[in-house]
């Protein structure tokens, strides 16, 4: 997962926007924290699930949220809007639950359990033109094991 995710990040941009969902424990964490190592983040990346929202820096700053104690379509002002088209990259752990809140553009990458040997199935989805080139050059990664 983490090799996986030092591939997106190589295609990163600030600004950029990453939805996380998937099953409980398939690995949403891991690869934020794939994320932030190749981002050159030196602290220890874990789930923001209290805070909703962890900051780190490193080559951008990585904004880690975690929105799974906030209602369906939590209205709730939490000013995700400065960290979304903020100067760095966003990523949005069970994103469904603040939809309304979601920009326009953005990569999903939806991580289950397939049942086999502790394997991941991976499923990208993107909205906007920038996203379907990432997942484009995403496909063509072969090795996503770690």
């Amino acid at each position: 997962m983490k090799n996986f995710a030092a591939h997106i990040t190589a295609l990163l941009a600030p600004g950029d926007v990453l939805l996380l969902e998937g099953d409980l424990g398939a690995g949403k964490t891991t690869f934020t924290q794939g994320i932030a190592a190749a981002l050159g983040v030196k602290k220890n990346v874990n789930s923001p699930t209290f805070t909703i929202i962890k900051e780190y820096k490193g080559k951008y700053p990585l904004y880690h949220m975690d929105v799974y104690r906030l209602g369906p379509d939590s209205e709730e002002d939490l000013g995700f809007d400065e960290y979304f088209y903020g100067e760095g990259i966003s990523i949005v752990e069970w994103a469904h639950l603040i939809e309304r809140q979601l920009p326009d553009e953005y990569i999903k990458i939806n991580i289950y359990h397939t049942g086999v040997d502790g394997q991941r199935e991976i499923v990208l989805t993107t909205e906007g033109d920038r996203y379907d080139r990432i997942s484009e050059k995403v496909m063509d990664f072969e090795n996503i094991s770690d």
